[in-house]
């Protein structure tokens, strides 16, 4: 089993910054990447910003020059910095991570943190 587990978030107020982590555990062989996903109110997930093993990353234009993401392989865990937040970024964040268990062959799998709030707002 391999377990995500989120830490961050909170109220923020409209130009604040924010960090979220996100650490892996488990029986897990590596982890090919990792991501950050939310929520926003009325709509469908959607991805924030992601991570491969190889430190190649991809963000959503909403974001883009705003957030960064990193990642400490030791610790098999992520990080999203979000500065100058803005109330369109008030969602429930999600952690994501694409993982190959121990014993588990050449398959990879899709793993979920819990959700964690970030409300921006004054």
């Amino acid at each position: 089993q391999v377990q995500l587990v989120v830490s961050g978030g909170g109220l923020v107020q409209p130009g604040g910054s924010l960090r979220l982590s996100c650490v892996a555990s488990g029986s897990i062989f590596c982890i090919n990447a990792m991501g950050w996903y939310r929520r926003r109110p009325g709509n469908q997930r959607e991805l924030v910003a992601a991570i491969t093993s190889g430190g190649s990353t991809n963000y959503a234009e909403a974001v883009k020059g705003r957030a960064t993401i990193s990642k400490d392989n030791a610790k098999n865990t992520v990080y999203l910095q979000m500065n100058s937040l803005k109330p369109e970024d008030t969602a429930v964040y999600y952690c994501n991570a694409d993982v190959r268990p121990r014993g588990s062959g050449p398959r990879s799998y899709d793993y979920w943190g819990q959700g964690t709030q970030v409300t921006v707002s004054s």
